[in-house]
């Protein structure tokens, strides 16, 4: 991609450090978000703002990182109504790097395909490593597209990401990403549930995990979320209700696929207990409080069985 102009939509706790990693790097960049704060933050960083995404049309790049694929597609309706209207230049790139269903973001795809008259191709590229990743720049980006396309927005991700890579067609971007909270998620779970088991038991959580790292349980989650769960620092840096979200495209590609994941479905029960107590818009690290919360249920009903 010659031209390093792109349009950044959702400029939250990822895609602010996102689009202003794309600035540092060179690349002319005109942001929108739903609250106006984000986008003077951009223009202060040398961005532009725009009032509308349709207003960003002409770009011949256009990133999304929305929470969901439903949000997108709110958003995406003026800028492909106006493209129905009059078609984009030929190569414009719709890129979803939010974590949305595999299934659908093909038929995203279609349907811009169909309202560009064939101009636009939708790639998704979602992300991991967390807010921390964002701001350094050092994302795993997973990428799913054709291989010109990935080779020509290989310096938009570059700009955000070190790990880069095309996982095959649009789809196994938002698949790879699947895989890697099936992992994340079940593996905090895990943790938590080590972490509240020690310090019911009289054990330090905090000297465990660091006896764990150093031997096959040693993993980056433990690294990174470790310390948030024995501090029980449950400050949001991507809100935990997103994992239900995300494990049940999990489940939704192993229907299609004919895969076992009971680790997957076991995720979505405790992640839906999660939210159902109230805690979604905490850290994925709140996953500990909910198992705090079950362990007392489940003491406060052996209890009373014990009294009759």
């Amino acid at each position: 991609m010659t031209v390093r102009k792109a349009g950044f939509v959702g400029l939250g706790l990822m895609g602010f450090p996102m689009a202003a990693n794309l600035l540092a790097a060179g690349w002319d960049v005109t942001g929108w978000n739903r609250s106006e704060a984000a986008v003077s933050r951009l223009a202060a960083l040398g961005g532009q703002g725009a009032g509308s995404v349709e207003e960003l049309r002409g770009q011949p790049v256009i990133v999304f990182m929305l929470p969901d694929l439903s949000y997108i597609k709110d958003a995406a309706a003026p800028l492909l109504d106006s493209w129905r209207a009059a078609p984009p230049a030929a190569g414009t790139a719709v890129v979803i790097m939010s974590s949305v269903s595999p299934t659908a973001v093909r038929d995203f795809g279609a349907l811009v395909h169909d309202a560009s008259a064939g101009n636009a191709v939708v790639v998704d590229a979602p992300v991991s490593g967390g807010t921390k990743g964002a701001e350094e720049g050092t994302l795993a980006i997973m990428v799913g597209a054709g291989e010109a396309d990935f080779d020509r927005l290989l310096p938009l991700f570059s700009a955000m990401g070190a790990t880069v890579r095309r996982m095959g067609a649009l789809g196994a971007g938002s698949l790879a990403k699947a895989c890697n909270q099936l992992i994340v998620g079940t593996t905090t779970a895990a943790l938590a549930e080590a972490a509240e088991l020690a310090e019911r038991s009289g054990m330090d959580a905090a000297a465990l995990f660091e006896v764990l790292s150093g031997g096959l349980a040693g993993s980056r989650v433990l690294d990174i979320v470790g310390p948030r769960l024995t501090a029980k620092d449950y400050v949001p840096t991507g809100p935990a209700k997103f994992m239900h979200k995300d494990l049940n495209f999990v489940l939704e590609s192993a229907a299609a696929s004919g895969s076992a994941v009971p680790m997957a479905s076991a995720g979505v029960g405790l992640y839906r207990e999660l939210i159902d107590q109230g805690l979604g818009d905490q850290d994925l690290a709140v996953v500990r409080q909910a198992i705090s919360n079950l362990s007392d249920s489940c003491a406060t009903i052996t209890t009373k069985e014990g009294q009759q």
